[in-house]
Formats: C-alpha cells, structure tokens, sequence
C-alpha cells in the first residue's frame, strides 16, 4: 500500500512547521535566486544543537527496504554496524543530514518501495525536534554502476556514451535518468564519472570513465550534469582531482598518481572545469596521493591544498563538496577512523560519507569542536552549503513523492524506448574480416553463444549469454546459449566446441581478457572448428587486442540489458554500428603501440 502524499504531509505538519523561522510562515524562496534565501537558511542553523550540525555533514548507509520496519536481518547487520534498529531510529539518534541507498543493503528492490523508504526517512527526520528533510543519494552511474534496476530505465553506461560521441544522447540519458530518480525520491546521484581514463590498466575506473580524450570528456561530462540537474537531482562529479591514471583500486588500497602539475591541469582538470562552468551542484572526492599537487602524502578527501586550494579558490567551486565512502582503504591507511572526517572537514570538504563506524566518526567530529580543533563556525559554513542544496532542490517545501509520480515517471515506454535508441549509437565494430557482419539468419541461423555472465551491476539484468539468446531468438536466429563464464575450464571448453560442431556461428562474450585469461584458449579453440566466430567485448574494450583472430569484434562496453540488446541488434544488420572507440586499444604484445587510435569504428 502507498501512503498518499497527504497523509505524509499532514502527519508531518507540526514537524514541517519547524523549517519555519521564529514560528512565522515556512520559508519562502527568495525571488531573485529562486532558493531559500542564506539570511533565512543561517537562521535555520542557529537554532540547531552542536549535535545536530554534526549530524547534518553526514551521509549514511541504512540496511533495509522501510525506514521503520525492515526485515530481521537487516535489523540485525544495523545493530551490528550501526547501534540501531531502522532508517528511523538512525536519524533520531544521529541527525543524519543524509542516506546512501545501495542494493546490497536492501534499499533498491523496486519503484515503489524506494519511494516508499524514502518519505518514511522524511517522515522520521521531519518528526523530530527542529527536524529537517534528508538529502537521500545513490550511485546511479548506469552501466556497470546502477543501484536501482528494472523496471526503472537503464542507460549504457559513461564509455558507451563516449562512444556515441552525443553530448545530446548523454544530456537526455541524464535528465530521464535523474526525473526517475526523483520520482522514487533520490535527489542527489554520485554521477557523472569526470575521471579520463588514461590508464588502460585501471581496475576501478575503466568504463565508468566517458573516455581518454580530456575534452571530449568534459564536453560529456558537462551534458550530464546539465541533464540531470535539469531533473531536480542534483549531479555530482567525481573523483577529484581525477582518478584515471591509477593501477590500484582506492577501495583496496591506496593510489599514487604521478601527474605532474602541467599534466594533471591537461588531463584530469578539464572535466572538473567543465563540470563546475556548467553549475554543478556536488564534487566527490578521491582517495588518491597526487604529490604534485600536495608532497605531504594525505590523500586528496584529506588534502587542504587540493580540495580549498585548487577546488575551492583555483578553479572558484562553492557547492558541496563529499567525500569518497570513508570506509574505502584509501582513505583509511595512514588515519585512524576516528581522524578521518575531522581531517576531511579541516580540508574543506562538507558531507562525510558512510564512514564504517558511524559512532566514532561522529563522535570524532563532536569533540573535535568541544576540544576548539573545528570551530562551531567552521561546521556552519559546510552546513549552509548542504541547506542551500536541500532549498534548491525543494526538499524545504516538499520532500514528499508519490505512487502515482512513480508510475508516471519510472520505467515508461518513452523512456525505455530513447535508452534503446541511445544504446545502439553506442557499439563500437573493432573488426569486421571479410564482411562477416551483419549476420544473415538466412546464412547463419543457427548461433551459439557463450561467454562470460558477470553479476548484474542493478541484481535486475542478465545474466548476458541469456540475453544475447533471447535477443538473436527475437530476431529470427535459432540460439542456444552455453555460459562459459570468466575462467572458463578445460571441460567447459571442451563443451563449448562441442556444441560448436552443429551451428552457423558463435557469439562469445568476452569480459576483462588478459595475456593469462582461459578466455583466449576458449575463443582460439572454437576459430579451430572453423565456424565464424563473432565477439563482443562486455566491459573493456581492450580486450581486442588479446584476441588478434578473431574475424568480427563489437565492443558494448558494459553488460546490462539495454546494451546488449542494442548490440545484437548491430551485428544483425538491424542498426548501424555507429560507435567509436572513446580510448585508444595499444597492442598486445607492445604496450607503447596503439592498435586502435581513438575515433576507431566501422561501418557497414
């Protein structure tokens, strides 16, 4: 059952009135501006409690799918990692300013019920003393990072859009992205990626990145922005100063970028710029050292230098500014836990997000500013910044949604139509020998596909080989589909060229391939059959090179639905190849040579 948005407001309205100053009528929006006004917003903050300002600089996961009754074993992983019960309990013992929905703490499991948990968070938040609305966030990247899944509309991801070379496409998969978003009541994404990636080795960036061009990269950076800001939601790029030429994982461990200060102003900074020129509303950190640009060895998320005196006072940035999770390593190696967000706030930075033990970064922060290490003002200064965000995006007047906003928005013909559409500008053909493709079901009816079935970034697409199935059947091919997965073995190999033996083709799904990958044995041993072999690279485009052979190559850059659908509809004549590639793919067998120069792609 959804509440209607009545209810919620009228059981808030003694809560709501609180967002009134001095018991006069709600806050008005200033006219010139069309935002609250900062004279009427630092009223607001002079009434808080210390404890309160604390609360609202951080954002915080919650396990479950309702803000006050969710399943036992998320009330238990609560009471482990955060001394609560509920979304509800949260906020009235922290004051959080926001929550972070995520999939794997059951936030995300379908329209309603978001929207649902979220005017529950609003409705707990607005209930207590004083309270204000949450400003709830999520990743919502599209490709191989997206928390929400079907029936809400999937976009291709960064590098598919890189591809496309549409900052149109990139403007519109945005703006229809962030107006579901905010439907369910997400009102900030930790999107666009701005990071180029210039590092064909990056394990953490890779296709989240638009590509390895920096102005190209900034020009796709800047429509996003636009398009999902244009929604209400508000954009937020990361990860500054730039995490594209990394070959360690800053959840893991703890990245060493060594740009010079020439280099990191030509290639990181352009999409940063752009990102701010075009009205950019948060920037999210990274938990990187660039000691070009700050020798004292702190990641960035710690970094004064980097984050007031370049983000702040070089490139003139004053929106919000959050961190990274805090539970990531790269953030946690040379601090304790307890350290970490006083020292981020000393940096500059206004929202801490998910540290791993809420208790002791909060209380951290608490006594940082009782023992005259933060000043009260220092905290008031990041909390005007987060209130002007809420005013502006209208969660002081209303932060309520409701069911039939989500059946009106979410997962719409229209919507899922245009992310069709966009995804097929987007495969990139690497290598079409011979003119195999488009595939003919005169000629080649009969198809067998295997390949790798990595996890759906959503939990709601997939698993691909099913999907490519499914996609030629559609078509008129007759599939059979083997999953071979990413290491696939001796014996399933063996399986795979078995079956080979009675069909027309072979589509394989490769994923990551490298130098070691059983991946490479498996597509060699079926070009031995002598059946036509046709790849698509899943996620990296450089897997190509790995695989010098094979006679026809598309990339899709990612995995879910929409672009694999778009990508079979490529190889069978049914759309053009328009895409190309967004990085250079180097040789194999030499590094230093590019096999495939950026603008690569045929057409048929």
């Amino acid at each position: 059952m959804h509440t209607s948005r009545r209810t919620l407001l009228a059981a808030t309205a003694g809560a709501a009135a609180v967002v009134a100053v001095g018991g006069g009528p709600a806050l008005a929006e200033d006219d010139d501006t069309g935002r609250l006004d900062d004279k009427r917003l630092r009223a607001l903050i002079s009434r808080m409690t210390l404890e309160e300002k604390v609360g609202q600089l951080f954002v915080m996961r919650v396990y479950g799918h309702s803000a006050t009754a969710p399943d036992q074993a998320d009330i238990d992983a609560n009471l482990t990692e955060i001394g609560v019960r509920t979304a509800a309990e949260l906020i009235a013992k922290y004051r959080v300013g926001g929550i972070i929905y995520f999939a794997w703490a059951h936030n995300t499991r379908d329209p309603h019920q978001i929207a649902d948990l979220s005017n529950g968070i609003q409705k707990a938040s607005l209930a207590q003393p004083r309270g204000l609305p949450v400003l709830i966030s999520t990743d919502q990247e599209h490709g191989i990072v997206a928390r929400v899944g079907k029936p809400a509309t999937l976009f291709p991801g960064a590098m598919a859009l890189g591809a496309g070379g549409s900052r149109t496409d990139a403007r519109t998969a945005g703006r229809i992205g962030g107006a579901e978003l905010r439907a369910m009541g997400i009102r900030q994404d930790y999107a666009p990626v701005a990071d180029v990636n210039v590092n064909p080795a990056n394990p953490v960036i890779g296709v989240r990145s638009f590509g390895a061009d920096p102005q190209a990269v900034a020009g796709m950076v800047a429509a996003q922005v636009k398009g999902y800001q244009s929604a209400g939601v508000a954009a937020t790029s990361k990860h500054f100063p730039g995490h594209g030429d990394t070959e360690t994982d800053s959840h893991y461990g703890f990245p060493v970028i060594e740009h010079t200060e020439a280099q990191w102003a030509e290639l990181d900074a352009p999409p940063f710029r752009a990102a701010i020129a075009a009205g950019i509303d948060s920037i999210m950190t990274a938990h990187i050292m660039v000691p070009a640009l700050d020798p004292s060895g702190d990641p960035a998320t710690l970094s004064r230098p980097i984050l007031t005196g370049i983000l702040r006072e070089r490139l003139g940035y004053d929106g919000v500014v959050v961190t990274d999770s805090l539970g990531m390593e790269g953030v946690r190696t040379k601090y304790g836990d307890d350290r970490v967000p006083v020292l981020a706030l000393k940096a500059g930075v206004d929202q801490l997000l998910n540290p791993p033990k809420l208790d002791v970064a909060w209380n951290a922060v608490l006594q940082a500013v009782r023992g005259g290490e933060l000043t009260e003002a220092r905290l008031d200064e990041s909390i005007l910044r987060v209130l002007r965000l809420k005013a502006k995006l209208g969660l002081l007047k209303d932060p309520y949604v409701t069911g039939r906003g989500v059946d009106r928005v979410v997962g719409i013909s229209s919507h899922l139509k245009a992310a069709d559409r966009i995804a097929e500008r987007t495969t990139t053909l690497l290598v079409n020998s011979g003119g195999l493709l488009p595939l003919s079901r005169r000629t080649h009816r009969k198809v067998l596909v295997v390949g790798a079935d990595p996890a759906s970034p959503s939990g709601t697409t997939g698993p691909p080989t099913t999907v490519l199935g499914a996609a030629l059947t559609e078509l008129g091919f007759t599939a059979t589909v083997l999953s071979t997965g990413t290491a696939p073995t001796e014996a399933t190999i063996a399986k795979a060229v078995a079956a080979a033996q009675g069909v027309d083709a072979v589509l394989v799904g490769t994923y990551n391939v490298t130098a070691a990958s059983s991946q490479r044995a498996l597509v060699n041993q079926l070009l031995a059959t002598g059946r036509p072999v046709v790849a698509l690279a899943i996620r990296n485009p450089y897997d190509v090179a790995q695989l010098p052979d094979v006679k026809a190559y598309l990339a899709a850059y990612s995995w879910t639905d929409v672009e694999l659908r778009a990508a079979v509809r490529v190889l069978a004549g049914r759309a053009d190849p328009l895409g190309e590639l967004p990085v250079p793919v180097q040789k194999a067998d030499k590094p230093t040579e590019v096999l495939y120069p950026v603008g690569h792609g045929l057409r048929y």
